[in-house]
């Protein structure tokens, strides 16, 4: 009788794993295979003999451990053309976002997330540079036509 039940018993255990409970869809009908990227080229972007201009501002901080005014600004200033060319070649080529999620007792127990941009970035001009507060703001701004692109 025991073997009889524990038959019984493995039979619909492996029929749920390979059918899913009644009523409850598979797990696997909700994840997908990532796409690959495909890459951009000139007509996603740009339209023959046209241009685009792009404008962006960077913001930078000055690090505490500045020893004069002067280096502050010289950092915060270079932090901000960081950022500013980042955020320039995020609206060109745009961004790469990874995220995992780690779920333990039906809670999330921790997310992450992960951005990444590639791109070669010329020409970008600077259009104005503010300093405030320990806090540097910069302008850039580049124009893109079809044929340089």
């Amino acid at each position: 009788m025991k073997k009889i039940l524990f038959s019984l018993l493995l039979v619909v255990s492996v029929m749920y794993a390979k059918n899913g409970y009644p009523d409850q869809p598979m797990i696997e009908e909700y994840i997908e295979e990532p796409k690959q990227a495909k890459r951009a080229d000139n007509n996603d972007i740009l339209m023959k003999n046209s241009s685009m201009l792009i404008s962006v501002v960077g913001q930078g901080v000055a690090p505490g451990f500045a020893s004069s005014p002067a280096q502050a600004f010289a950092l915060a200033k270079r932090a901000a053309m960081s950022d500013a060319y980042r955020l320039i070649a995020e609206k060109i080529k745009g961004v790469r976002v990874e995220g995992k999620d780690t779920i333990k007792n039906m809670a999330i127990k921790s997310s992450v997330v992960n951005t990444k941009v590639a791109a070669m970035v010329k020409n970008a001009s600077v259009v104005e540079t503010t300093y405030k507060e320990g806090l540097c703001e910069v302008e850039m701004e580049i124009e893109l036509e079809y044929n340089n692109f």
